[in-house]
Order: structure tokens, then sequence, then C-alpha cells
């Protein structure tokens, strides 16, 4: 303890020397500096672009909401041509290791530009920490962009914005950056920039994922379909679901780039065989479900409803269905149901009443897809009730408020319990269901 209380006195001073002597002299202290500081992860993308992020296991809650057992990578990008830009800052959970590797990257360089294209706080906390290091770079925003900043964080009347819409351009050397709009995805001072020398797309939250980076930075250097498509499907439905139609005009506007490469601010980066994710964004955009499955969320108080659930799911895959998924409402945190709820076709909903309405973890789950515009889907209500059942009208209520969803008749009430004599009902409803997926 007594090493290391001493091993931060020295690390003080030096940062304290560097604030009074001469630059000749903080650069030689720059260097005394760098080896006192923990071990960089920043890595060489291309001859230019470094990546400068980092990665927070520890977090539980994306946006203190939703659950990331694999935590969240906070993508940050460095161009070093004859002017130097940041894109995007980090994280403050990620600020150190973030700051560390900008500076060993800049290897005592002047910053020249910082490029926001997203300012929601986990890629604009630290922006602070860069500019009381580089107090002379350029903020380069969209307008919206800049008064979102203002309202986050108190800056110096000194810093330096410059304003840029779709259209525009910053020269940097070698390199150009066109920066294209993408109002809403998911909010409304978006813009994303395109490398026209490297053929690179910053593309802000488009094309992330929730996960910690673990060494393989890129998306080839690991089996992506099988341990990350997941998480970016449930990343996607439930920070940018809503916006289907501003996204399918971010591909529109991307369909017309020569891309090579593409650089999210969560996530593994692309360099290659990234069209079937922008098919994925595309037909999520579309509200189109990805597959012709069957997902049956129930909710049940003391397991009278969650038996129901139970024998449909056997009746069904008696019948030749497949990869049915069977979710407690209860039980399974929202943005994994609303994910689902996206990539199947039928979706069974079975509930008991709750205090003369619907059991309030259904409702909360059927107001969040609406929320999210879910559509195109295909329904199958089924109700339970001890003394006076409401909670199927209350689900067709909802329904009913959705776009271009169908509601497969009839709906089965069950009064407590399941009785024998009611399983031919449930047999007709698994053959119904059979049927809409043929």
């Amino acid at each position: 303890m007594f090493i290391y209380l001493n091993f931060i006195c020295f690390r003080r001073f030096l940062y304290f020397c560097r604030s009074v002597f001469d630059k000749k002299s903080k650069s030689f202290l720059d260097n005394l500096c760098y080896i006192y500081r923990n071990m960089n992860t920043s890595r060489q993308i291309t001859q230019d672009l470094w990546y400068i992020g980092a990665s927070d296991r520890r977090l539980a809650l994306f946006e203190n909401m939703m659950p990331v057992p694999r935590g969240a990578s906070y993508n940050s990008y460095v161009l070093l041509d004859e002017k130097t830009v940041l894109l995007d800052t980090a994280d403050q959970a990620v600020s150190a290791q973030f700051i560390e590797n900008l500076t060993v990257v800049m290897t005592g360089r002047t910053l020249d530009y910082i490029v926001i294209h997203h300012v929601e706080p986990d890629h604009l906390a630290s922006l602070q920490e860069v500019l009381v290091r580089w107090p002379n770079a350029v903020m380069v925003c969209s307008l919206q962009a800049s008064r979102f900043i203002k309202q986050f964080m108190n800056l110096s009347e000194s810093v330096q914005i410059q304003i840029v819409k779709e259209g525009d351009a910053l020269n940097t050397g070698k390199h150009t950056l066109n920066f294209v709009g993408a109002q809403m995805v998911h909010w409304p001072e978006v813009l994303v920039s395109y490398d026209s020398t490297d053929k690179v797309l910053f593309s802000a939250d488009a094309f992330g994922t929730f996960g910690a980076i673990s060494g393989n930075l890129y998306a080839d250097e690991m089996n992506f379909d099988r341990e990350w498509m997941d998480e970016a499907r449930r990343y996607y439905t439930n920070i940018v679901g809503k916006y289907g139609v501003q996204v399918q005009n971010l591909l529109k506007k991307a369909a017309t780039l020569d891309i090579a490469m593409i650089c999210p601010l969560h996530g593994p980066v692309w360099r290659k065989d990234f069209g079937k994710f922008i098919e994925k964004y595309d037909k999520w955009s579309r509200y189109e479900p990805e597959d012709k499955e069957i997902l049956i969320v129930y909710g049940s108080m003391y397991g009278h409803t969650e038996s129901v659930a139970t024998v449909l799911s056997g009746l069904l895959a008696d019948k030749g269905c497949r990869n049915i998924q069977m979710y407690d409402v209860s039980a399974t945190h929202v943005s994994y149901l609303v994910s689902e709820s996206f990539r199947c076709s039928h979706i069974v909903l079975i509930a008991p009443t709750y205090n003369g309405g619907l059991y309030p973890p259904m409702e909360n789950y059927l107001l969040d897809i609406k929320a999210h515009l879910l559509q195109n889907r295909t329904f199958t209500v089924i109700e339970n009730g001890s003394w006076a059942p409401v909670s199927g009208n209350a689900i067709k209520a909802i329904l009913g408020e959705m776009k271009n969803t169908t509601v497969l008749e009839p709906a089965i009430t069950f009064k407590s319990a399941m009785k024998e004599t009611q399983r031919a009902e449930l047999e007709a409803l698994a053959d119904a269901i059979v049927g809409s997926l043929r």
C-alpha cells in the first residue's frame, strides 16, 4: 500500500510539472508519464485509423434498464492524418482507459478535431476530459448535437464548435469525412460519417450490439451468428426498433456508398461479409419476422396458466412445429421478449385476469412491443380468470392499436384451471396456428 501511494504521488508530481514547465520539458515529462500509465489497449485498424475504445464487463444494466450479462463496449476511433481527428468519446465508466488509449496513440500530437456523431452520455461523457487535455480541438457536430451537448455539460466559452450537416465534408489531408444525416437513429441529432479514402463508415449506434470486446475486434474473427446475433437483435429492437422508417432511410443512403468497413459505437468492427447483417437490419426495420416460428409468452400466478402453455406447446410440437420458444413474462426481462417478438412470426399470449384487468407483467410486455411499433405478426390469445375473465379482451384492445396484426380466433377462456374436456379446444387452436404458419 505504501509503495502504491508513493507511485500515485509521483504521477501527480509529474503531471504538475507538465503544467508549469515549457513545451520541451513537457515532451520529456510526457514520455516519463507514459512509463507510469496502465497498459494501453488501442488497436490499429488501417494505416491511419486506430481503435481506442474500451469495454465495461462490470456493467449490469444498459441504460440502467436492460441486462447485459456480457457487458458492453464503448467504441471510439482516432484518425491520424495531416489533421488529427477523434471520432466520439466514451462512457464515464471506461474514461480512464479511453484517455489512456487516446494519449498513447496521439504520441504528443495536437488534436485538431473531435467529431461527435451521437451525444448520448455513453459516447459523450469523456468529452470534457479530452478538452482539458486538448482545449484547442474543434468540436464537429450537427446543430442539434451542439444544443444537446450544452444541456449535458458546461463548456468553456473558448471551446470551438463547427456545425455540419448532411452533404458537408471535413478534409484532414489524405482523408475526407463526408457527413450523412441519420436523424432518429435513434436520437434526432445523429450524423454518421464516411471516409471516402479508406471507404469506412462510422455508423454511430447503427450496426451495434451488446457485449464487451474480448480480444477479437472484428466480426469475422468470431462466430457472430452463434455468439453475437441474439445480442445484436436485442440491441437493435430495444434501442432502435421503434425507428424503422428512419433506419430504412439510412440504409438507402448507405447503399449509395462503397463501404469496405463499418465502425459502430458498440460491438465488433465489420470489415467483410457484412451484407448478411445489413439484411437483418433491413428486415428488422421493415418489421418483418426473421423466422416462421412460434413464441409463447405466458403469465401465471400459481402455475395453472403455465400448465395451459405447456400443454399447448406439446400439441404444437406433435404437429411438427420446431424451435418453439416459451417464456414466463414475470421471470424474463422484457428486452428479451421484445427481441424474440421481432424474430418470430407467431406469438401466443396466455395470461390471467388480475384486479379486474390484465396481469401486469403481460400488460407491460404488450405496451413495450406496441411502443416499439411491432407489426406484421399473428397473435393467439388465451385468458384465465376465476370468476370474471377479462384478460383476453384487455390483450385484444392493445393488439388492436398495433399495425397489421392478425388475431386467430377463437380466443380460449379457462376458469382457474384447465379441464380435460377443454383439451379439444386447445387442439383446435393448435391446428389453427399450424395452418397459419403454413
